[in-house]
């Protein structure tokens, strides 16, 4: 049972609303539903009478919305016990997508001008819908993350603010074949597409490569090899001679200087984007401020 669900249901009680909760709660009506959908089948029973408008809640809805209000009571209460006891100690939660957190992430720490025994730092690795809703919940001080106009994250203005603290290109790679040009290069061929190492559709990487893809006028002829949602794990299948894959620089560099991987197709197949550092508006805990003033 994901807590999640507990406060999904909680807000559904009381807007009685399906289409007001789920923008309250910053999800698609139907991810709504189906998360309200999942917690009557955890708790075995019910809990929305559907056949009125606005809805009620059935019997089983009513008791167990008091138990939950009472148990969301009692985790916040010691959230917040926890949380005034971990500021003392200042620790810094920082939430970011797999790549930037594995390689980005630990030479902007060690650019930080601090002494070590004052910089706690907790990192917390996820995919980019997560790592935005931990910011926007209270779940993590800085939300590291990609930027394109294109592929924008969108966090309101009014409560949150950014800085651009470096960038990143995506693009093609494969192993060098005998001559050193690429093994497998783009754009292929229909009688012989090139063998592709991709994201899944839904990943930002995903929706990265596909913009790349539609921007450029000649087709692309891929035939589908291997899916993942970790580029560390497309980079192994790529070194491994596999086929191409689209990944961010940071994670080859010393693959591209050493002649492991080598680009496979020019600057068209390639897309530019921003890292960004966003945090909420306000005055936070002296550790945040500290490293919020270093950044440029």
């Amino acid at each position: 049972m994901d807590i999640k669900w507990l406060e999904d249901f909680l807000s559904l009680a009381q807007t009685r609303n399906f289409s007001r909760s789920a923008s309250d709660r910053n999800v698609t009506q139907s991810a709504f539903s189906r998360r309200i959908q999942a917690l009557e089948a955890w708790v075995g029973a019910d809990l929305v009478d559907r056949s009125s408008y606005p809805l009620v809640l059935t019997p089983a809805g009513k008791l167990f919305s008091s138990s939950a209000t009472e148990a969301m009571r009692q985790l916040n209460d010691a959230r917040a016990v926890l949380r005034v006891e971990e500021n003392k100690g200042q620790v810094l939660r920082v939430s970011a997508g797999h790549a930037l957190a594995l390689n980005f992430f630990p030479n902007w720490l060690n650019s930080l001008q601090m002494p070590n025994d004052h910089l706690r730092v907790r990192i917390l690795p996820t995919n980019v819908h997560d790592s935005v809703l931990s910011l926007i919940e209270g779940n993590c001080d800085l939300l590291l993350c990609y930027h394109h106009a294109e592929l924008p994250i969108e966090l309101d203005a009014q409560r949150f603010t950014f800085k651009h603290i470096g960038d990143e290109t995506v693009m093609p790679v494969s192993i060098p074949g005998r001559s050193g040009s690429p093994a497998f290069s783009l754009p292929g061929a229909k009688n012989i597409p090139v063998p592709y190492l991709g994201y899944t559709p839904t990943s930002y990487f995903g929706r990265v490569v596909q913009r790349i893809q539609s921007r450029v006028d000649q087709p692309c002829c891929l035939q589908h090899y291997y899916e993942s949602d970790l580029a560390e794990l497309l980079r192994t299948m790529a070194l491994s001679g596999h086929g191409v894959a689209w990944l961010p620089e940071s994670c080859i560099a010393q693959d591209l200087a050493e002649g492991t991987l080598v680009r496979a197709g020019g600057d068209q197949w390639s897309m530019n984007l921003e890292i960004r550092m966003f945090r909420t508006l306000g005055p936070g805990k002296p550790l945040l401020e500290s490293v919020w003033n270093q950044l440029p």
